[in-house]
């Protein structure tokens, strides 16, 4: 009985080590998504180096996070709730590498940017656009934290959002091509970055997604929002 008791207790050990380790690299990927922001915006080459070569953290906490699901996996066979966090985990710390990425990307991008000192009108478009990104990706990793579905959902509604935002982005960055040719190169390098900011909103709604799937038991991947509201949620009125 106490052996049982103790593998049990062991096993649970194991899951909250796995989440808390998901909260951990999460707070890695926001910080590399707010620093690539602000070197972005401020023309800061050496905070810009700093995010573009400190990726590594990012992977190396995805594979540790990974080896501690297979482990769980092959000692314990989770079931019902479980086994859907360790695969919320797998997918999540997979989107939040993603992120990683993309700061990485906006990082690197941000280095030619301060170098040239590109004109403060390019990066004034992105303002609202990161803004508008970087809280729904806060959001989501606390969505996550508290198991909040009500959250996740509110910030799956904002994905249109975020598409509008990027698309007024791009065209805005388009007529700055068109009004000075000379600047062709460094006005793509802004719309890369927010090409990277709009697929960091995108991982952030999939995080949300797998909030609900471990809550609920619902994959909602690719499913009407509508219809998700009137299946899991019904007579709430939580995305407005």
């Amino acid at each position: 009985m106490q052996l049982g008791q103790h593998i049990s207790h062991r096993y649970g050990q194991n899951l909250e080590g796995i989440r808390n380790n998901v909260l951990t690299m999460g707070g890695l990927v926001e910080s590399q998504a707010d620093n690539a922001v602000k070197a972005l915006l401020e023309g800061n080459a050496e905070l810009a180096e700093e995010v573009a070569t400190s990726d590594y953290k990012v992977n190396k906490m995805e594979v540790t996070i990974d080896e501690q699901c297979v482990q769980v996996i092959a000692r314990n066979q989770p079931a019902a709730k479980d086994l859907r966090l360790v695969i919320a985990v797998v997918k999540v710390i997979t989107d939040l590498e993603r992120i990683g990425d993309e700061a990485e990307k906006i990082g690197r991008y941000s280095i030619k940017l301060a170098k040239k000192q590109a004109k403060n009108t390019m990066h004034t478009e992105l303002t609202h656009l990161s803004q508008l990104v970087l809280s729904m990706l806060h959001d989501a990793l606390d969505a996550f934290a508290r198991m909040d579905t009500e959250l996740a959902m509110k910030i799956i509604a904002k994905g249109d959002q975020i598409n509008t935002e990027y698309n007024s982005v791009s065209r805005l960055l388009i007529t700055h091509m068109m009004e000075d040719p000379r600047n062709i190169k460094d006005v793509l390098r802004v719309t890369w970055c927010a090409r990277s900011l709009e697929r960091i909103g995108d991982h952030s709604r999939n995080i949300c997604e797998y909030v609900v799937y471990l809550v609920k038991g619902a994959d909602i991947r690719h499913t009407n929002l509508d219809d998700v509201l009137a299946d899991y949620f019904p007579g709430k009125d939580i995305t407005s």
